[in-house]
C-alpha cells in the first residue's frame, strides 16, 4: 500500500481517545484522520444475517453527506460491510484491525484491497500493535478499546449474547459514549445481544436518521414521490396508505380487513414492482 505506516503518540490522537482511562502509549497509523464532527463504532457479528447486512448498509447510507466517519474493525462479517456502506456514501471511514498494518499479516487477508481502498478514499488504518504483529485471540478485545475510545458512539448490528461485539459496547458504557442498537427478530440468535443492550438502556435504532438525531444533527425529512404509485391499483394503494411505518404482515392484513390469500397476492406485485420490502418480519415502503 502507498501510504506509509507512520507512529503516533498521544499528542497526535484525537481527543476523545485521549480521555480514555487506558489509552495506547503509541498507535500505528496509515492514512490520516479524517477531519470530522462526529466518530461512530459500528460492529457486529462475523456470521451476520441478511436482516443485518440489509440494516448496516441502510442506517449507514442514510448518513451522506454529514461529517461522520465510521470506525470499526476490518473483520468478516459486520464490521466489512460498516466500511463498504461508509465508502459506498462518501463517508471516511477508519480500520483498527486486530493485527499491525503491514500488509503481509493484515487481518483478515481477505480485506487488505478494502483497507486499500480505505485509504485511497482518504481515510485511515489504525493499530497499536507492530507492523508485523499477527492477530491473536487476546488481540481484537485488546484493539476494541481504541475503537470505542475514538468514537462518540458504538452501534451493535447482530451479536450473540456472550461475543468480542460487546466487549466494545461494555467498553463505550465505561467511557461514557452513547451506545446504540439495532433491534432484531426475537427468535434470532444474533439479535439477543442488541436486545439485551436496548433492555439495558442502549437507544434503539432503526434507520440512520436516528442517528443523526441523537448526534444533534439538523436534517429535513424527505418528501416521498408519490407519482411512482400512480400506476398502482386501488387494493394497492390501500396497502401503501397503511405502510407510513414499518409494520408486520398478519397484522397489516388484519388492518386491511381482507381474506389472507387476497392480501397476500396484493403484497406479492407490491414487492414485483419494487414498492414494498419484507425486512425482520416487518413490511415496508421502498
Amino acid at each position: 500500500m502507498a501510504n506509509e505506516i507512520r507512529k503516533i503518540g498521544p499528542k497526535d490522537f484525537p481527543p476523545l481517545l485521549r480521555e480514555i482511562p487506558d489509552p495506547p502509549e503509541e498507535l500505528f497509523i496509515q492514512g490520516n484522520f479524517p477531519v470530522t464532527e462526529k466518530y461512530l463504532c459500528v460492529v457486529g457479528s462475523r456470521k451476520h444475517s441478511s436482516y443485518g447486512k440489509e440494516a448496516c448498509q441502510s442506517i449507514i447510507g442514510a448518513l451522506r453527506g454529514f461529517p461522520i466517519t465510521i470506525v470499526s474493525g476490518l473483520a468478516l462479517g459486520i464490521d466489512a460491510i460498516a466500511h463498504k456502506a461508509a465508502l459506498d456514501a462518501g463517508l471516511a471511514t477508519v480500520a483498527v484491525p486486530g493485527s499491525g498494518l503491514g500488509e503481509e499479516v493484515l487481518y483478515p487477508a481477505t480485506n487488505v484491497p478494502l483497507a486499500r481502498k480505505i485509504l485511497e478514499r482518504g481515510g485511515a488504518l489504525l493499530s497499536e500493535f507492530p507492523n508485523d504483529f499477527r492477530a491473536t485471540n487476546w488481540s481484537f478485545p485488546q484493539r476494541n478499546r481504541i475503537m470505542a475510545g475514538l468514537s462518540h458512539a458504538t452501534l451493535i448490528i447482530e451479536a450473540l449474547k456472550r461475543s468480542g461485539t460487546l466487549i466494545t459496547s461494555r467498553l463505550a458504557t465505561d467511557y461514557n459514549r452513547d451506545v446504540f442498537a439495532v433491534p432484531g427478530p426475537i427468535f434470532s440468535q444474533t439479535s439477543e445481544g442488541p436486545n439485551m443492550l436496548i433492555r439495558l438502556g442502549a437507544t434503539p435504532i432503526t434507520k440512520g436518521e436516528e442517528v443523526l438525531e441523537a448526534f444533534g444533527f439538523e436534517f429535513e425529512n424527505p418528501t416521498p414521490d408519490t407519482r411512482k404509485y400512480d400506476d398502482c391499483t386501488d387494493e394497492e394503494k390501500k396497502v401503501i396508505s397503511r405502510l407510513a411505518r414499518p409494520i408486520e404482515r398478519d397484522l397489516l392484513i388484519l388492518e386491511l380487513g381482507w381474506p389472507a390469500a387476497k392480501a397476500n397476492s396484493v403484497l406479492m406485485y407490491l414487492e414485483i414492482k419494487g414498492l414494498i420490502k419484507e425486512m425482520g418480519g416487518e413490511i415496508r415502503l421502498v
